[in-house]
């Protein structure tokens, strides 16, 4: 489990280029990643949890074990006091077995120790190591969602910029030309229409305005 872990830093580098290949969603598969590595820890965390119950039960069985070496010890030495050689006698050998154990439990409980900080260390590494890869996973899910955002944009220009867009707009654009020659036709043909009164009418209106001018003139009017 810790060696797969291990492998994790460099597995989403390396398989996101792969699953773009495979047309893959690299969003997708690295959340998946990063849940594999959460119960990666949980799991971490759990055996680190026994591993530190058991050395602490160790380490309880060998205090006690101890104690009662020392307590054989006083003992051997109050029996000699007392003038009792044969209880001393026993209580140097109930004594000298507790002490074997105790020996026995110590070192047992030193190599409990030793892997137990291992794990703890080892945890550690797993749960820095599930961070870094927590910001690289959301710098990559970024960059995905900028580049998809791009191509899309780049398709919606290249639509634009079609050549059946082009020539739809040329259409349009000489339609409207069109149209604005057909406006000026009919405005030549309008005036080339007018009657001879007509013009004679408007000549004699440009008659009354000079009239008009002058009479406002000599009353001082201007």
């Amino acid at each position: 489990m810790f060696k797969f872990f291990g492998r994790m830093k460099t597995v989403v580098s390396s398989e996101l280029n792969a699953m773009l290949d495979k047309a893959e969603d690299p969003v997708k598969m690295l959340d998946q990643f990063m849940r594999d590595m959460s119960e990666d820890i949980r799991e971490a965390e759990a055996a680190v949890a026994k591993q530190i119950a058991n050395e602490k039960m160790l380490k309880r069985k060998a205090n006690d074990a101890k104690a009662l070496v020392e307590k054989r010890q006083k003992q051997a030495e109050q029996a000699i006091e007392a003038g009792n050689e044969d209880l001393a006698r026993r209580a140097l050998q109930d004594k000298n077995e507790h002490e074997s154990n105790a020996n026995s439990l110590n070192e047992s409980w030193e190599r409990a120790k030793q892997d137990a900080d291992t794990l703890r260390n080892k945890l550690e590494e797993m749960k820095k190591e599930y961070q870094e890869m927590k910001l690289k996973k959301d710098s990559l899910k970024a960059r995905a969602e900028s580049a998809r955002t791009r191509t899309k944009m780049n398709r919606t220009m290249s639509s634009i910029g079609s050549d059946d867009s082009k020539r739809g707009f040329e259409r349009m654009e000489e339609k409207v030309m069109q149209y604005e020659a057909e406006a000026e036709t009919s405005e030549d043909m309008s005036q080339s229409s007018r009657s001879l009164d007509e013009e004679f009418e408007e000549l004699n209106n440009d008659n009354v305005d000079d009239e008009l001018a002058a009479l406002k003139k000599k009353m001082g009017k201007e």
